[in-house]
């Protein structure tokens, strides 16, 4: 995940460190200090906001909280981790809708730090969340300003206001207070009123932006910022608020930065909560701002209830049901396997979703490597197929697999590779279904996990009897009384393989002589 990249690797270097002491000196938590305001710098944090952050943290680390712990190493983490929340705005802050329909959220900001792109972003989401949102084209000034807002509206399934055809032409002001009562004939819950930008922070800017919203009359403010502009956004958030105000922020571009100075700077200077963040170009690359769970991406603890809601979006829990009795039947097929990586890619990137992971940025080279464009490669492969094919692989032979390959642009090998997976992950799924512990190819059953079949033990094989002498004539003699079922003495013989008599002589019975004449065939 390229969000908060660098500062997160600086970060856990340090803490890697501080974790392989048992107690903490000053010096200790000094050089701690130290390297954290290095890395906050580094990720273009305002200056003011890490003398601030680090100061607090360098007093808490040498109170009494951290001498009195069991682990004084983990309580620094911990420390530093509460006031990364602090410092982004602490709790998560909702939108606020108004108590009479329609709600008018108005979007200020720069040119060029993707108003119009996530307009179309909140009103999806707001879409899903059951409104009904308007996107208003207020933008005139910006060259097709107006007919890039209306594309975007159609990719989100939702209408748009746009009265004048801009390129410099029509009133913004007026544009925006119509589209108010447009809304409530409409029955549209929701207003979203884009407007211009600049290149620049400058008075006509300001003038304009705080007409329209005189005019409007907006229950929330939304300033949209570009997170990769580093200390620039504080200068220009602080223009934004004296001239207008807002009631809070949105970053975008989050994907593609790597230091994340303006995320941790604009909610502490302003104090204006971070309330969205875009991490994608997509529609879909649109999330709400939880403070907490940013601090623990950035420390590399992973993000796991975010995860969790990804999947519960993607995932029919019915359907979900349903597969896993599959497993459990050996019912499990190719044509599932599809169904289940297309609800995968739902939930959106493969690498983002691994980087929410607790540990990963210790797998950062990994993740680089790992390329999405194989799950396509084999979703290609297996619309290759038949329905009678992706029901029963067992009908794959050489020319289907031949055609198959061919129909997908792979290679015999790659399919072949793709159908073993396959089989091999169906029988793991369904000993884990049945209670089983599964037995991992190349390493066998679990060790105390019952094997690999689903049984808590193995039968136990029946003994196989005959001598166990090393004398070969010896255990020659007792084989051949055992297949008479003539039972063998029980104790020790000689060196000739004949038993003792009981009397402590080495003469043989007449049994073992009888035998013995017996195996050879005399």
């Amino acid at each position: 995940m390229a969000t908060f990249g660098n500062l997160s690797d600086r970060l856990s270097e340090t803490f890697k460190n501080l974790r392989k002491k048992g107690s903490l000196s000053a010096s200790d938590v000094d050089g701690t200090v130290r390297e954290i305001r290095r890395a906050l710098l580094e990720a273009d944090v305002a200056l003011a906001v890490v003398k601030d952050f680090t100061g607090k943290v360098r007093e808490r680390a040498l109170s009494d909280e951290v001498n009195k712990a069991l682990n004084p190493a983990q309580q620094v983490v911990q420390i530093v981790n509460e006031e990364l929340v602090a410092i982004l705005g602490g709790s998560q802050r909702r939108l606020e809708f108004a108590k009479n329909p329609p709600t008018v959220i108005m979007l200020a900001g720069l040119q060029g730090a993707g108003k119009t792109t996530l307009a179309g972003k909140l009103a999806k989401w707001l879409a899903k969340d059951g409104h009904t949102p308007l996107l208003v084209a207020a933008d005139l000034q910006r060259p097709n300003a107006v007919t890039q807002l209306s594309v975007v509206a159609e990719q989100a399934g939702v209408a748009v206001y746009a009265p004048e055809p801009g390129n410099g032409v029509g009133d913004p002001v007026r544009v925006a207070k119509d589209s108010i009562a447009y809304a409530r004939t409409k029955q549209y819950d929701t207003v979203i009123v884009d407007t211009a930008g600049r290149l620049g922070v400058d008075a006509e800017l300001m003038k304009q932006a705080a007409n329209i919203r005189n005019a409007v009359d907006p229950d929330e403010v939304l300033f949209v910022i570009d997170a990769m502009i580093g200390q620039d956004a504080v200068a220009t958030a602080k223009a934004f608020q004296d001239g207008v105000d807002f009631t809070g922020v949105v970053l975008t571009k989050l994907d593609g930065d790597a230091r994340g100075g303006a995320a941790l700077s604009v909610a502490s200077v302003t104090g204006r909560p971070i309330i969205f963040a875009s991490t994608g170009e997509s529609l879909d690359a649109f999330e709400p701002f939880h403070p907490d769970r940013m601090a623990s991406r950035i420390l590399d603890l992973g993000d796991i209830l975010t995860l969790i809601e990804q999947a519960q979006e993607a995932f029919d829990e019915d359907e979900a049901r349903a597969m896993a009795e599959k497993f459990s039947t050996d019912s499990f097929t190719l044509d599932d396997f599809l169904k289940q990586m297309q609800q995968l890619r739902n939930m959106g990137s493969i690498k983002k979703m691994m980087g929410m992971l607790p540990g990963m940025g210790q797998m950062k080279q990994q993740l680089d490597a790992f390329d999405e464009r194989e799950i396509v490669r084999t979703e290609a492969i297996i619309q290759s197929m038949t329905l009678a094919e992706r029901t029963n692989s067992k009908l794959l032979n050489g020319s289907r697999r031949l055609r198959i390959a061919r129909g997908s642009g792979s290679t015999v090998t790659e399919v072949n590779a793709l159908v073993n997976r396959f089989e091999q992950a169906a029988k793991m799924m369904k000993t884990v279904a049945k209670g089983g512990v599964p037995n991992i190819p190349g390493m066998g059953p679990i060790p105390g996990g019952g094997g690999g079949g689903g049984n808590s033990s193995r039968k136990q094989q029946p003994k196989k009897k005959g001598s166990k002498s090393g004398n070969p004539a010896k255990r020659a003699t007792e084989n051949a009384a055992l297949a008479s079922g003539v039972k063998p003495a029980a104790t020790g013989g000689t060196g000739f393989g004949l038993g003792e008599n009981g009397t402590g002589s080495a003469a043989p019975t007449e049994e073992e002589l009888a035998s013995l004449q017996k195996f050879l065939g005399r």
